[in-house]
């Protein structure tokens, strides 16, 4: 049936363009599902970035990046390099309404996340980078959350001891912000400064958190968000991203000049937690933004 029906209505691979042989829900052709290798080769303990040149210390290998300024979450990791199929596969989820490729992307972010468990916490809140309001509007979901939802049915079936609840309103977006592709590390940094803040800090105080999203290029919203948590209280923040974009190291961006970025950012946030006193609703389960 499913060869007529592709034969009568031909469907073809998003992805490459090929002729799909059988009815798929998701666009993709099966040779281009194999084409999402996993990261492999020496990496940052830190924040997950290729290592180019082994490090002095074998047993904790940083970035220069980590080395400069650590950065407030625990460890980040991903499955894949942000190219080729992955990057096609994000674009078509994100802009494209590509949502059925949240199913076989969300099992490789559980493969991802997977390499915590033994390091991470054993009950840990699963927090998806939030969208603005009005982005979330536009789009109509939230890839972050769209992903995390798809990973952790995956991982409750293959690690089953490990306590990973969805907390999809725990963190929110008070502004719109540029599109990060195309800037600077610093104006990622300064882009994102300031953009978040949590609904209700007792739903993170002393609670470990899984800071989950589709793309890690910098580190600029991973820091900001894992900031913002820390400064409501959490006991840790790990990162998990689908993918990871190469970092291009610009040498004049240094650690004194992050770190007052930082505490520029929680600045900022103390701020934003005042304007936002009023907003104190339950942090699992609800809608995204």
């Amino acid at each position: 049936m499913d060869a007529l029906s592709c034969a009568l209505l031909p469907g073809f691979c998003s992805l490459c363009g090929s002729p799909l042989p059988h009815l798929s829900s998701a666009p993709i052709c099966a040779v281009c599902w194999t084409e999402f290798p996993a990261l492999d080769g020496p990496a940052c303990a830190r924040c997950g970035d290729t290592l180019s040149a082994p490090s002095l210390d074998t047993a904790a290998p940083f970035c220069r990046a980590c080395r400069l300024a650590p950065p407030p979450f625990v460890r980040a990791v991903a499955f894949g390099l942000y190219q080729d199929r992955m990057k096609a596969a994000i674009h078509g989820l994100k802009y494209d309404r590509l949502h059925p490729a949240a199913r076989g992307l969300g099992r490789m972010l559980a493969q991802a996340i997977a390499q915590l468990a033994g390091e991470a916490p054993a009950e840990m809140l699963v927090v998806p980078v939030p969208l603005h309001r009005a982005k979330h509007a536009e789009r109509g979901f939230n890839q972050a959350r769209s992903l995390a939802v798809e990973a952790l049915s995956v991982l409750r079936k293959s690690h089953p001891d490990w306590k990973l609840t969805l907390a999809s309103s725990t963190l929110m977006r008070l502004r719109p912000t540029e599109s990060q592709a195309g800037l600077t590390t610093r104006q990622r940094r300064l882009n994102v400064r300031g953009a978040f803040t949590v609904s209700d800090h007792a739903a993170v105080t002393m609670k470990h958190v899984l800071l989950v999203d589709d793309i890690f290029t910098t580190g600029a919203t991973a820091r900001s968000a894992a900031l913002t948590l820390q400064r409501a209280g959490a006991a840790s923040v790990w990162v998990a991203t689908l993918a990871r974009a190469r970092r291009m190291y610009e040498t004049r961006y240094d650690s004194r000049t992050m770190q007052r970025e930082d505490n520029e950012a929680l600045s900022s946030h103390a701020l934003a937690s005042t304007l936002q006193g009023a907003v104190r609703s339950s942090s699992h389960d609800q809608p995204s933004f």
